[in-house]
């Protein structure tokens, strides 16, 4: 029964384009692949360092373990709008746990923004750095009134103060 209806089955490719219609090109040449493997994520941080669309500088060392992707983590941090045009300034606060008490997520699983999920498995725990993120790593285009806008940097310092 299943060859009688492969055979009965008309050939896929008996579509005639159109000849007013544009022709598209073909993807199946490419001799590259169309996916980029993943960067590899560098473990031995002194300074600053950076990771696609995160720059992790110190401020203070750990000593600890580091997160990997899917363990909670215990932080405490603060998020200012990077300034337009002055990188190093720290614009507007929009949020902070002080005051608040920790945040507690699983990292690197898609919970949080991407630039927290790359650079916070990168910290040993009792560190504490600032993360520079490009809007691509943030919120891209999703804005949030009053708080951030479209396609802002953000700059973060944060606290790495539990692994659960």
């Amino acid at each position: 029964q299943r060859s009688q209806l492969l055979q009965a089955t008309p050939p896929r490719n008996r579509y005639k384009h159109p000849a007013s219609a544009p022709m598209l090109p073909s993807f199946t040449n490419f001799s590259r692949p169309l996916r980029q493997a993943a960067p590899t994520v560098i473990r031995s941080f002194s300074g600053t360092a950076a990771i696609m669309g995160v720059q992790k500088t110190v401020i203070s060392e750990g000593s600890g373990a580091s997160p990997q992707k899917g363990d909670t983590v215990t932080m405490e941090y603060t998020g200012w709008l990077r300034t337009p045009g002055q990188p190093e300034e720290k614009g507007k606060q929009f949020d902070s746990t002080t005051g608040r008490g920790s945040f507690q997520t699983p990292i690197g699983v898609g919970r949080v923004i991407k630039g927290w999920d790359e650079g916070v498995v990168t910290m040993k725990l009792g560190e504490k750095a600032r993360l520079d993120i490009t809007s691509d790593f943030a919120y891209g285009s999703q804005a949030f009134p009053g708080l951030i806008p479209p396609n802002s940097d953000l700059i973060f310092e944060v606290e790495l103060k539990k692994i659960n």
